[in-house]
């Protein structure tokens, strides 16, 4: 009985914990323009003071190409780069990348990642900002709660640099 009863409860400890998944999908319209430029994109979190509390992504080029030019763009991205980016010594490994073609893009973190865990419970911001040389600024946001105790899930739409961008939560 002992060993059946040992077996049972270890097999139940072995049972693997599934962490919450924090997703963030960010639509990248397809313009018919003269000049095309990629966009440079920024997402991030601020909290209720409006203070960026986590970077989640930072899309430019690293360096002059034909697709842009370097690091100049980034303090168009004006309320990223006065919220975070200009204190932060770039590139920031696991933040920054490549800008993204038109189409559609993922992010998915879970609440291992010390992005998300060093966040103190309470109310925030997720926050997408785009910027194209040649181009204009649009920015939108989507409040919600962490940590998340019941899913949650919020949409915006973009008029022009953003298309639609959406946030799930699964605790």
């Amino acid at each position: 009985m002992r060993v059946t009863l040992t077996i049972a409860l270890s097999g139940l400890l072995a049972v693997p914990a599934y962490a919450a998944e924090f997703d963030v999908d960010v639509q990248i319209p397809q313009m018919r323009v003269a000049e095309y430029h990629r966009p440079y994109v920024a997402v991030w979190i601020e909290g209720a003071d409006n203070k960026a509390a986590a970077n989640l992504a930072v899309w430019y080029q690293d360096k002059d190409t034909k697709e842009g030019h370097g690091t100049k763009w980034l303090p168009d991205l004006r309320q990223w780069w006065r919220r975070s980016g200009r204190t932060l010594d770039l590139p920031v490994d696991g933040v920054t990348g490549p800008t993204r073609p038109a189409g559609e893009h993922a992010l998915n973190f879970d609440t291992s990642d010390p992005r998300l865990a060093r966040l103190a419970p309470g109310s925030y911001t997720l926050v997408v900002e785009a910027v194209r040389e040649v181009g204009g600024r649009e920015l939108l946001k989507i409040p919600f709660t962490w940590p998340a105790t019941a899913p949650q899930s919020g949409k915006a739409q973009g008029k022009t640099e953003l298309g639609a961008v959406a946030l799930t939560i699964t605790p």
